[in-house]
């Protein structure tokens, strides 16, 4: 396995993201931020800031719903970093979630409290907090 610092091939990174080669090509287009380093017969090798960013970018298009050009807004307003660690945020809040929720099979206790709210209103409190700081 490569280590966290080495280049990736595009094969490799749409892998990864669990999409086709062609769509990382397109938001290489879309995206000016983007730039892995071409060599040879243009085989592209993506630096792990690179991978970062698809990830973000992924994240903002399938899972939050966001457009291209709603991702591209948020790029130019913010910077990549911004975006990047929104989405370390949302992971790690889904990832507090998760543990609440695996906590306990009910999700309603005695006294009516639905602990999946809960623990999501606790994951959305902490996501907050981190930008905050």
């Amino acid at each position: 396995m490569k280590s966290e610092q080495a280049f990736r091939t595009i094969s490799e990174v749409a892998g990864d993201l669990d999409v086709p080669q062609h769509v990382l090509r397109f938001w290489e287009s879309r995206f000016n931020q983007l730039k892995p380093l071409k060599r040879g017969g243009n085989r592209r090798y993506y630096r792990p800031e690179d991978i970062e960013l698809l990830k973000a970018i992924h994240q903002h298009l399938y899972s939050k719903g966001y457009t291209i050009k709603g991702v591209q807004r948020l790029l130019k307003d913010n910077g990549p970093r911004s975006i990047i660690e929104a989405t370390e945020i949302s992971s790690s809040a889904a990832g507090t979630a998760s543990l609440f929720e695996s906590a306990s099979t009910d999700t309603v206790s005695a006294d009516g409290v639905d602990k999946k709210q809960v623990g999501e209103a606790l994951s959305e409190l902490k996501a907050i907090r981190a930008l905050l700081d």
